[in-house]
C-alpha cells in the first residue's frame, strides 16, 4: 500500500473522531452523516484552526445540510443526460465520465452529494465499460471530461488503463480530469503518477482550490509536479458563504495560484444543490467580488464568473452588462438572445 493510500485510509469518517479534537458536541452532526457521508484525510483536517473556520465548513458535516429549501438533489439534470450511469452528455462534442465514486474529502457544498461516496454511485467494470463504449460510438465526441467522485483516487493501473482506452478511440482529441487531490490528498500527487500522466498528452487537469490557507507547500509541490509533467493546470473555485467571500480572500487565493503554476479558469456560482443553502450567497456578492478585482489583480489571475443553469442547460458567464434584473430572481440576457431566470435567494443563518 502506497503512503497516499495508507493516509486515505486513516481519514476521519464519523463526527466523534473530532470532538476529543475540537470540543464539540458530534451528536448534531451524526444525522447529516447518515445521509451524506463524511471524509477528512490527514492533511485536510490539519488545514483547520478552529470549529467553523473556513475549512472546517468545507469539510464537517453541518446538520443545515437536512433543511428543506426547495432545492434539488440533481438540479442540472445530471440524471436526465446520462445515457448510461457513467457518462453524463450535455454538450454535443464533449462529456463527462464519471470515472469514479469517491473523494478523499466530501465536500458539504458538492454538487453531486446525492452520490458521490454513497452505496448507490456503483462505477463498477461494467458502468465503466459502457461508458467507454458509449463514447466510442459517438463520433461527435473529442473531449472527454474525468470526474466523479475523483479519478485520481484509481490506483495507477486503472487509471492508465483507462486514458490508455480512451486515447485508443479515434475521435476523442483531448481529456480532461478534475480532482481536488492537489489540494485534500497532495501526497497521492506522486512522480510515478505525474510520469503516467505525461504519456497521454493532450491532457489538461483543473483543481479545486477554495481558500488560500489551502495553498500549503504540499499542494505546490503536488502542483509543480503536475506542471513539470507537462500537464496544464486550471483552477475552478466555488463561491462559498462564509469561506472566500470576501474581495481580499478572494484575490489572496487567485493571486496564490498562479504562483503554483495554477491558472484561475472559473468562479461558480453555487449550484441550487439541495444540502447546500447555508453555502449560497447571492449574485451581487459575486459580481461586487469581481469588480473588486478588476485593476488590483492580474488579468491572469482573474476567473470566469459562471453560473451552471439548472435543468441542465450548461454555464453561462455572470456579466454586468448580463444582468438585467436581481431580487429574489435574476434574470440574465444574453448576446444570443436568451432570456434566463436563476433563483437568487440565501437561507438567513
Amino acid at each position: 500500500m502506497e503512503l497516499w493510500q495508507q493516509n486515505l485510509a486513516q481519514s476521519l469518517t464519523h463526527p466523534d473522531e473530532l470532538a476529543a479534537r475540537f470540543g464539540i458536541d458530534p451528536a448534531p452532526l451524526a444525522e447529516a452523516v447518515g445521509r451524506y457521508p463524511m471524509r477528512i484525510t490527514p492533511h485536510y483536517l490539519g488545514l483547520i484552526r478552529e470549529a467553523g473556520d473556513p475549512i472546517w465548513r468545507q469539510c464537517v458535516p453541518d446538520p443545515r445540510e437536512l433543511a428543506e429549501d426547495g432545492s434539488l438533489p440533481d438540479p442540472l439534470a445530471e440524471e436526465n443526460l446520462s445515457p448510461v450511469p457513467s457518462v453524463i452528455h450535455r454538450y454535443p462534442d464533449r462529456v463527462v465520465f464519471l470515472a469514479s465514486g469517491a473523494c478523499a474529502v466530501y465536500c458539504r457544498f458538492c454538487t453531486r452529494k446525492r452520490k458521490v461516496g454513497c452505496a448507490g454511485m456503483d462505477l463498477g467494470r461494467e458502468a465503466l465499460a459502457a461508458g467507454l463504449d458509449y463514447i466510442a460510438s459517438r463520433p461527435a465526441i473529442r473531449d472527454v471530461l474525468l470526474s466523479g467522485g475523483d479519478p485520481l483516487l484509481l490506483s495507477d493501473g486503472a487509471l492508465e488503463d483507462l486514458l490508455g482506452r480512451l486515447q485508443a478511440i479515434p475521435h476523442v482529441e483531448m481529456v480532461r480530469i478534475g480532482s481536488r487531490v492537489p489540494v485534500t490528498l497532495p501526497e497521492r500527487v506522486t512522480p510515478r503518477l505525474c510520469d503516467l500522466l505525461g504519456r497521454h498528452h493532450p491532457l489538461y487537469l483543473n483543481t479545486h482550490f477554495n481558500h488560500p490557507r489551502e495553498l500549503t507547500a504540499e499542494a505546490a509541490e503536488a502542483c509543480g509536479r503536475l506542471a513539470a509533467a507537462g500537464v496544464p493546470l486550471g483552477n475552478q473555485t466555488v463561491l462559498l458563504r462564509g469561506v472566500n467571500d470576501d474581495p481580499r480572500v478572494m484575490a489572496a487565493l487567485l493571486t496564490g495560484l498562479l504562483k503554483i503554476r495554477v491558472r484561475p479558469y472559473y468562479l461558480h456560482q453555487m449550484d441550487l444543490v439541495a444540502g447546500t443553502g447555508h453555502f449560497r450567497t447571492r449574485v451581487e456578492t459575486g459580481l461586487a467580488i469581481m469588480k473588486a478585482l478588476r485593476g488590483p489583480v492580474s488579468g491572469m489571475a482573474i476567473p470566469h464568473y459562471v453560473i451552471d443553469t439548472p435543468g441542465g442547460r450548461g454555464k453561462v458567464p455572470i456579466l454586468p452588462d448580463y444582468v438585467k434584473k436581481t431580487g429574489e430572481t435574476m434574470v440574465l440576457c444574453l448576446p444570443d438572445g436568451r432570456r434566463l431566470e436563476f433563483p437568487n435567494k440565501v437561507r438567513e443563518g
